[in-house]
């Protein structure tokens, strides 16, 4: 078994596809604002994060729960410069929930929220993870 993505399931693509792309600045495979499905990358090629509609994906499965509330998810990225990026992504339009500060005694993090409530870790580790 091979894990190939973590997808979200959103029901406002359009803000969603925007916050990762304009944003975080995540590159989309292919350009697709609408939907109902796009899978967007971290320069450097690591792992991608992809979005659904969650109305074309209730129609797949047959159902999903009523309209989600809160956060659901947690996407951690590391950066190498945390003030730099915070500073970077405030500039594109990010709010953030937390400013860069210690979490625990190996990582910075900031912490932000996309348009569906879904948050959005940014850490610097400083010291190695192993």
């Amino acid at each position: 078994m091979e894990l190939t993505q973590i997808r979200l399931l959103v029901s406002d693509f359009p803000a969603c596809y925007r916050f990762y792309r304009d944003v975080l600045g995540l590159a989309p495979q292919f350009d697709n604002e609408q939907g109902p499905y796009a899978k967007l990358s971290p320069e450097g090629g690591s792992a991608a994060i992809a979005l659904h509609d969650r109305a074309q994906m209730a129609d797949l499965v047959g159902a999903l729960a009523g309209a989600p509330s809160g956060h659901r998810a947690l996407i951690a990225l590391r950066v190498d410069d945390l003030d730099a990026v915070h500073a970077e992504l405030t500039a594109r339009g990010g709010v953030f929930l937390r400013d860069p500060a210690p979490l625990g005694d190996r990582i910075r993090a900031a912490h932000l929220a996309d348009p569906e409530g879904n948050l959005i870790e940014l850490q610097e580790w400083t010291q190695p993870h192993g």
